[in-house]
């Protein structure tokens, strides 16, 4: 490979992958199609193979091409980073930061974390990313994340991604008020009832595995992809889930779910706080993890 790999081309093959075309790349990045359409060229000389094919969906990778874009994608990335983290130490307190979270927390201890950060750091930009670890691990691994809070079934990726226990949250069987099953106090009086919950891949879907352990496993005929989905399809119908207790109690649906006094308890979840291993969070970054972890620790 020559040695000739240049910052503008790894630039011109991500704008182009994201945006599908040359031409809605050269709007995107301001430059001329000629002049993206060179740096395409040059990049796959440099390479010495094709990246790139012609779709009638549109510009897409082919295999090589899939292999090299991620790499382009985190080293573009970490450029990015670096040079907020020099911007964070000389003290121009700006940035962007990119967190996942789970539902759980999203709806409990993300408000009160995003708030007291924003009071600080006014100027910083925070994106948040609601969903389960299965659907965050791509862009952890890109770098495009600095970190997740979630739930996390079994420790895999532990090569790559480090997890560190931030809290244990409990879990109900929950229905609408006035639902005819309300005061169900055995597993097997829920045998038929609908079930919603989120997608098999996900890690607290095993709650409802490890709740029916030795009993017939109740059919999950939706799964919803967010929290308030779940929690919308509840309180509206006569589908059963499992949430947890601290959503349970808070102000907007406090109302409209009942937990149900089940003699079998749901089983407890742990929320970790996910990174790379071989990333070492910016400054500003790092102050806010350390907010999740002390508000997860201020949280009854």
């Amino acid at each position: 490979m020559s040695t000739s790999l240049k910052l503008h081309h790894l630039r011109a093959l991500v704008n182009v992958v994201s945006q599908g075309s040359i031409r809605a790349a050269s709007r995107s990045a301001g430059l001329s199609q000629p002049a993206l359409t060179k740096a395409i060229q040059e990049l796959e000389q440099i390479l010495g193979t094709r990246i790139l094919e012609r779709h009638p969906q549109g510009i897409l990778l082919n295999h090589v091409g899939e292999h090299f874009y991620r790499h382009a994608r985190l080293v573009l990335e970490e450029i990015r980073i670096a040079q907020e983290e020099v911007s964070q130490h000389l003290g121009e307190i700006t940035g962007h930061i990119r967190v996942g979270v789970g539902g759980s927390m999203a709806c409990t201890l993300m408000p009160k974390v995003i708030d007291r950060f924003q009071q600080r750091f006014p100027h910083v930009n925070v994106h948040i990313v609601e969903g389960q670890l299965s659907s965050m691990l791509p862009a952890l691994r890109q770098g495009t994340l600095d970190f997740t809070l979630n739930t996390v079934t079994q420790l895999p990726f532990e090569r790559e991604l480090s997890f560190e226990p931030l809290a244990v949250v409990d879990y109900r069987v929950v229905v609408r008020k006035g639902h005819p099953l309300r005061f169900a106090k055995q597993l097997s009086e829920l045998s038929e009832a609908k079930w919603t919950m989120p997608p098999p891949t996900s890690s607290y879907y095993s709650l409802l595995e490890q709740l029916y352990s030795g009993h017939s496993l109740p059919q999950v005929r939706v799964t919803c992809e967010s929290l308030i989905a779940c929690a919308s399809l509840v309180t509206q119908s006569n589908f059963l889930s499992i949430i947890s207790e601290q959503i349970v109690n808070t102000p907007i649906l406090s109302d409209q779910l009942l937990p149900l006094e089940l003699a079998t308890p749901a089983p407890q979840a742990t929320f970790y706080l996910v990174q790379r291993k071989d990333h070492q969070l910016g400054p500003i970054s790092a102050y806010l993890a350390q907010l999740f972890r002390d508000f997860s620790q201020a949280v009854p």
